[in-house]
Parts: C-alpha cells; sequence; structure tokens
C-alpha cells in the first residue's frame, strides 16, 4: 500500500479510501491510485495483516487441462501427490492463450496460493505471466513446458525420445517420414521438432519443410492438416504425431481418406494414453512418466516455498519407449517394451 502510495503521491489513508470505497476521493486523484495499482501489482486482502506471516497450504495449477488428454491424467496425479504433501490444489484453466494464463496467475495470487505451478503457453522467458510471477517472488514450478532457467522446472526429454521414433521409422525404410507438430511457440512443440530434424539426420535423410505440417496441439486441427497432408504429391508413407489429442485427429483423417495404419502408413506418437494399447493396430508412442513428473514438481514446490532464495533447478525425466504395431513391424515386436530412448 506504501508503494502505491509513493507511486500515486497520495498518502496511505487516501488509497485505502479508494480501495475501499470508505470516503471521497476526487476523481483525478483515484485514477492516479488506480493507475498506481495496475503499475505495481498491488492486491488488495481482507485478511493482509495475517497471511502476510502465515500459510494457506494451497498450491494453485494454471494449466490447459480440459482439451488436454495428457494433462488430465497429469493434474489427477498432482492432486494425488498435493494432498500427501498436507495441502489443497486450486485449479484453472488456462486454455493455452497468454493474455488469459495472466489472468489466472494473477486469480491464484490474489487468493494467496502459498505457490503456483504452471504449464505455460507464453512465447520466452519475458512473457507477461513468468515476469508477474519472478517479479512478485511467487513460488513458481513451470511444469511439461521449460520455458526459463529462471525457474523450477520439470519437464521430460523430447528432443532424444523424439528422433528415437523417426530414426525407428527410417530402419524400417521409410525416407519420407512426415510430422503432425504442436501448436508453434510451445517450447515442447520445439524441442520434439529438433528431436524429429535429429531423427532424420542420423538417418542420412535431409529435412524437408513441406513433410511437416502444424496441428495447434488438437484434435480438429490435426485432422485438418492430415487430410491436406496426404494429397500432396509423394505424401509421407510414415507419420510421428507430437501430442496424444492430435493423434485421435490424425487416425480419424487417415481413416476418412481410406488408409490403414501401418499397411498405408506407419505411425509413431508421442504421448503415450490409456486407449493407444487397445486400438488396432495398437500405437507405438513415447510414455511421459506423469506420476515422476507429478512427484518432483510437487516437490520442488514445497521446497522453494520452504526456501525462497535456493537457485533455480531444472528437471528432465526420461520417458518410455512404447513398442507395439502401428509402426509397422512384425506382430512378434509388438509388446510393451522398457527401452528407454
Amino acid at each position: 500500500m506504501a508503494e502505491v502510495a509513493r507511486q500515486a503521491g497520495v498518502s496511505v489513508s487516501t488509497v485505502s479510501h479508494v480501495i475501499n470505497g470508505t470516503r471521497f476521493v476526487k476523481d483525478a486523484t483515484r485514477e492516479r491510485v488506480l493507475a498506481a495499482v495496475e503499475i505495481t501489482g498491488y492486491l488488495q486482502f481482507a485478511t493482509a495483516r495475517t497471511l502476510a506471516i502465515s500459510h494457506t497450504k494451497s498450491i494453485g495449477l494454471a494449466i490447459s487441462a480440459i482439451s488436454n488428454f495428457y494433462f488430465a491424467d497429469f493434474v489427477a496425479a498432482l492432486e494425488a501427490r498435493t494432498r500427501l504433501a498436507g495441502y489443497t490444489m486450486l485449479l484453472a484453466d488456462t486454455h493455452d492463450d497468454p493474455e488469459e494464463e495472466l489472468r489466472v496467475v494473477q486469480a491464484l495470487h490474489q487468493r494467496r496460493v502459498d505457490g503456483i505451478l504452471l504449464a505455460t503457453a507464453s512465447q520466452g522467458p519475458g512473457a507477461a505471466s513468468l515476469t508477474y510471477l519472478e517479479e512478485r517472488r511467487i513460488p513458481t514450478v513451470l511444469v511439461d513446458r521449460c520455458a526459463s532457467p529462471r525457474f523450477d522446472q520439470v519437464g521430460s526429454e523430447n528432443v532424444e525420445p523424439s528422433a528415437h521414433l523417426v530414426l525407428h521409422l527410417a530402419l524400417l525404410g521409410h525416407t519420407r517420414i512426415g510430422m503432425i507438430a504442436g501448436r508453434e511457440g510451445l517450447s515442447t512443440s520445439r524441442e520434439r521438432l529438433d528431436g524429429y530434424r535429429r531423427g532424420l539426420a542420423r538417418a542420412g535423410l535431409p529435412f524437408d519443410p513441406a513433410l511437416v505440417v502444424h496441428g495447434a496441439s488438437n484434435a480438429d486441427e490435426a485432422e485438418r492438416v492430415t487430410r491436406a497432408f496426404m494429397e500432396i504429391p509423394a505424401p509421407p508413407t510414415a507419420l510421428f504425431v507430437a501430442n496424444n489429442h492430435m493423434t485421435i485427429g490424425v487416425m480419424r483423417a487417415l481413416d476418412r481418406k481410406g488408409l490403414r495404419v501401418p499397411r498405408d502408413v506407419a505411425l509413431t506418437i508421442y504421448d503415450d494414453f490409456e486407449w493407444a494399447s487397445i486400438f488396432e493396430p495398437r500405437l507405438t508412442a513415447i510414455a511421459q512418466p506423469i506420476r515422476q513428473m507429478a512427484e518432483r514438481s510437487i516437490d520442488l514446490l514445497t521446497e522453494r516455498i520452504a526456501d525462497p532464495d535456493r537457485p533455480p533447478v531444472s528437471v528432465r525425466l526420461k520417458p518410455r519407449f512404447m513398442h507395439r504395431e502401428s509402426c509397422g513391424c512384425a506382430s512378434g515386436c509388438g509388446r510393451l517394451s522398457s527401452t528407454r530412448p
């Protein structure tokens, strides 16, 4: 409040009257105070005096959980670990929109959560939500999307596992391997595209931009771009799909084109999911270590809450290669494999 008063050039009591509506304040003065509130990020709490020195034992989770199957499983694992740690979780959906993400982060902060877990959709470490969290020293762990080394962050390895899938397809004889990439700007999308290029290079295959399309990390857009993809001259004979939600759209598109997996098109995916092992054919996939990611994320956040000044930690966990039939291997190779790419 004192900071707001200094910024506006008024007394602390005037700030209090503007915030609480307890006395008439001239419009010009009121506007200066409200502008200072916006600039400083000041948030009012009815119990500010007590909350300033206590914990609420609550954690905020800002994530796009409604439209992403993988995140739904991840949220369940995070919530279970949160309860074990003695905290309550408040969930807010960012809809993978940077502006909504900032509003969600601010709302969780206003509710005085002790810390925030964030799967950021923002681009670059200078994004508004990350700046907000850093400037206010809010204990934060970035989950899944490792966007800034200035924060604690936990995610899966993306580059090498993606390269592993692409090289696997190349070793099966495919020379035109297409990729359905995720939403542009996300760290996971960028890393999996890097892995695709690395896998091609290891196989001695050139990178062809025409063999990469972006499915916006959702099923409907993935279906649209895949249908167009398979109509280009010399379409790909194998596909690498960069997340599980897009996989649904890709499978629909191939089915509507009358193409069968793996007879007509070999298919590998990043993000295993519950139905992948009961599809016909069963889907060759990279399975993220969801439970371990959840455990490490909550552990890091509680450590950050206890020790706000320790150096940030970045954790990358190894996923598993689930070797099934959709890649085109013989049926005898379709059993689950614990091979780590």
